[in-house]
């Protein structure tokens, strides 16, 4: 078992050799970026990564606090399916209105991978190879996608 200081310690390890690992690696549009924290541009629209003890996902999260505004992102997502999951080559998990971890209300569309566990370095080989083809593609739909959302900023 680990202290709250040593997890968050190991945390921080990971997030940085991925950032050193992904860093060379340029955007879709060919700009420097930070994989990491993903600016998408747009208020409420973020794609996440998460490493826990027992699985990883990364996935696009609306987080809107107005229900029926994170809906009509949904759609407009919905309406880009094909290319999304063309660009991942492969199906993403879909989840309108689901709750994090804070009971907020949150939709989802996302790809989970288990057993690892981020306080295994043995397993972050794994974690990079899961989150680095995905966020890379990601940032190739977005970099086409984000112009759909604009009547919705």
């Amino acid at each position: 078992m680990y202290t709250r200081e040593q997890a968050s310690q190991l945390r921080q390890a990971f997030w940085t050799a991925f950032g050193q690992y992904i860093a060379p690696h340029p955007s879709a549009e060919g700009l420097r970026i930070n994989w990491s924290n993903y600016k998408t541009g747009i208020k409420h629209v973020y794609f996440r990564m998460r490493a826990e003890k027992k699985t990883a996902s990364i996935g696009i999260e609306i987080t809107h606090p107005d229900p029926e505004i994170q809906e009509l992102f949904y759609q407009q997502f919905l309406e880009l399916k094909l290319y999304l999951h063309e660009t991942l080559g492969e199906e993403w998990e879909w989840e309108l209105h689901g709750t994090n971890e804070y009971g907020e209300t949150i939709t989802r569309i996302y790809k989970e991978i288990s057993p690892v566990n981020i306080f295994n370095r043995d397993d972050w080989p794994a974690l990079i190879s899961f989150f680095k083809p995905r966020i890379i593609a990601l940032d190739e739909f977005w970099s086409d996608a984000q112009y759909s959302f604009d009547a919705l900023k």
